[in-house]
């Protein structure tokens, strides 16, 4: 039997199981996939802590929407992938799992220059730095301000950004800054006196900015430094975005993603996969624990005590 993480119960990392089940079958335009690696995201945590609305729980429930392995099933009405063929999985639910029935559309071709773990860190962090990349419209001589530069969302739109034309001033902990710089972007510190070290970063000022953290700090400086406020967006404040005065992409944000923003983070995983094949493009890769070991994982993320993205190993 297949075995996959669950929880029946809104709680701690401790409510998480490792149980067996029964083995997935693919159902018409899905594929199973053999999980080796699945990325650990702290949507997952919030949801299973209660952070984040969730339905009732009436039976167990599943988690992890990150993932990479092997087509190890094909079924009906699905074309363009073979049994064995490497794939990276985005937007699918139970990632955290030995297998997986995945809808065909949720995967995409994985060259062997990139790595099950590096496949399995894309969806959501990679999906949503693009995403909000193009929504804030960020192009050459833009200054883009990334609050938390060095966390997975961060590195990523960095990247992109950067790619883009865009000049990069990023937050982040001394002892990241030299990371910061290889990525492409103007490193500051966070803390006292944050708006003049960007202000003497980017004299040419900072035409948007995206918060990946949620302080005060954060919307506070980006209010200060971009006049035109529908340029700063948040991935954390969603639920209080609207009286802040700027915008949010998911983060418990109240208006749903466009067609075009959800179409932007289905582009980002091929894109960012061809750019690593390339030598490109970066993912950091933390903690790799077993499958078992979800719990610790989980606690990690909540405890921001792991650097690079965690991934599980079935």
């Amino acid at each position: 039997m297949a075995r996959a993480i669950v929880y029946t119960e809104i709680g701690t990392p401790d409510v998480l199981q490792l149980v067996e089940i029964p083995d997935p079958v693919a159902g018409p335009g899905e594929v199973v996939v053999r999980i080796e690696a699945a990325g650990v995201n702290p949507l997952d945590a919030k949801l299973r802590r209660g952070a984040r609305p969730s339905p009732p729980i009436t039976e167990p429930r599943r988690v992890g929407f990150d993932g990479a392995g092997t087509v190890h099933a094909i079924g009906d009405g699905v074309a363009g992938f073979a049994v064995g063929d490497r794939v990276a999985i985005r937007d699918a639910v139970g990632t955290y799992a030995t297998h997986l029935a995945v809808r065909a559309e949720c995967l995409s071709p994985l060259p062997d220059a990139v790595t099950a773990e590096e496949g399995a860190s894309l969806g959501i962090p990679i999906g949503t730095a693009y995403q909000c990349v193009r929504s804030l419209g960020v192009e050459a001589g833009d200054t883009l301000l990334v609050h938390a530069g060095s966390g997975a969302v961060g590195q990523a739109a960095i990247q992109f950004a950067v790619a883009r034309g865009a000049t990069v001033v990023a937050t982040g902990s001394p002892a990241r800054h030299a990371q910061l710089r290889e990525l492409g972007a103007i490193p500051v510190a966070y803390g006292d006196g944050l708006a003049d070290r960007v202000r003497e970063a980017a004299p040419q000022g900072v035409t948007a900015a995206l918060d990946c953290i949620g302080t005060d700090e954060a919307i506070d400086v980006s209010k200060q430094l971009v006049a035109d406020h529908d340029r700063i967006a948040t991935i954390v404040r969603g639920p209080d975005a609207a009286e802040l005065g700027i915008r949010a992409f998911s983060g418990g944000a109240s208006q749903p993603l466009t067609s075009q923003e959800l179409a932007w983070r289905a582009e980002a995983v091929p894109l960012a996969i061809a750019r690593l094949a390339d030598g490109d493009f970066q993912i950091e890769i933390g903690p790799e624990l077993p499958l078992a070991e979800a719990s610790r994982a989980h606690e990690l993320v909540e405890q921001h005590a792991a650097r690079g993205k965690i991934v599980l190993i079935p």
